[in-house]
């Protein structure tokens, strides 16, 4: 286990969450709306709120879409919808590592560590999540990321490793805590649980006991084994593989403290702490995309051995 700094009190990830939910005209016309409805009628404030909570912002429609190239696009029907993977062809006999953006973001901010990892002789596949990219869908969460993932190792796996990204590094950790097979996970700026995000999603707008209470009971019904399994404490009990962590000092969406407090958890952790790349820069960083790509490739290795 890495020898880490003591965690920044949890609570720091709220404001980042708050800082989110704030932004722009619309979210402020949202917030308004839930304040009058929770008033006079909570259900129908919960479900709102629970679409809400449920949408990647921003919607992927009015994201640009960078060409992918020379990764080639493959679509996998899933559910009643479509998932978009990456992957090179002309890979096939190497291994097969799976990487995986974070909320609201798509396959694209992926390519840097893509060839990084091509580079070392593994072949990425790179995901658009559920509602992300060129996958389908406008709303998804969590537990669909789990079955997802389920549904892409038995079709396209198995995976020498995964490498994830913000709220993907915390599905990733989890469903190999649930029996994904896999031989190394790399988690980069590992967000806060849906405990949290929660916490700060309720705060962002205002929403009474009421709301919050249903709005945790959804989530709860649709996660299994129930929100505490994304925890460090359940995750650290369960994830028994080599895990690094890679987690910028100022990065504001997801705080240092959420890989810290990971990494004390883990018995196989090795944490990496950088400063001034921030949440999504971290993933543009040759020296971060070499030190994954190389903790990757180190599993084929020892296979060799």
């Amino acid at each position: 286990m890495s020898q880490i700094q003591q965690p920044h009190p949890p609570h720091q990830s709220r404001p980042a969450v708050e800082r989110f939910y704030a932004q722009g005209r619309v979210l402020q016309g949202l917030r308004a709306g839930l304040d009058l409805l929770q008033r006079h009628a909570p259900l129908q404030a919960a479900r709102l709120a629970l679409r809400l909570f449920d949408t990647p912002l921003p919607p992927r429609l009015l994201q640009p879409r960078p060409s992918m190239a020379p990764w080639q696009g493959l679509t996998l029907p899933f559910e009643t919808r479509r998932l978009q993977l990456w992957h090179r062809p002309d890979g096939a006999k190497r291994p097969r590592v799976l990487l995986l953006h974070g909320w609201g973001g798509q396959a694209a901010q992926m390519r840097g560590l893509a060839q990084a990892c091509w580079d070392a002789g593994l072949s990425p596949h790179v995901l658009d999540w559920p509602a992300h990219g060129r996958s389908s869908g406008t709303r998804t969460d969590i537990a669909q990321w789990q079955r997802a993932l389920q549904v892409l190792t038995v079709e396209q796996g198995p995976w020498l490793g995964i490498a994830a990204h913000s709220i993907g590094a915390l599905a990733a950790a989890h469903g190999v805590a649930r029996g994904l097979p896999v031989q190394r996970l790399a988690l980069l700026a590992c967000s806060a649980p849906p405990r949290m995000l929660l916490e700060g999603f309720v705060a962002s707008f205002g929403l009474g006991l009421a709301v919050r209470d249903r709005l945790r009971q959804a989530l709860e019904a649709r996660a299994r084994p129930g929100l505490a399994g994304f925890e460090p404490a359940w995750l650290g009990q369960h994830l028994q593989l080599p895990v690094l962590l890679v987690h910028d000092r100022q990065d504001r969406a997801a705080p240092a403290a959420c890989s810290e407090a990971l990494a004390a958890a883990l018995p196989r952790a090795r944490l990496q702490l950088t400063d001034g790349l921030g949440h999504r820069r971290l993933l543009d960083d040759a020296a971060v995309q070499r030190q994954v790509a190389t903790w990757l490739a180190e599993a084929a290795q020892a296979d060799k051995t």
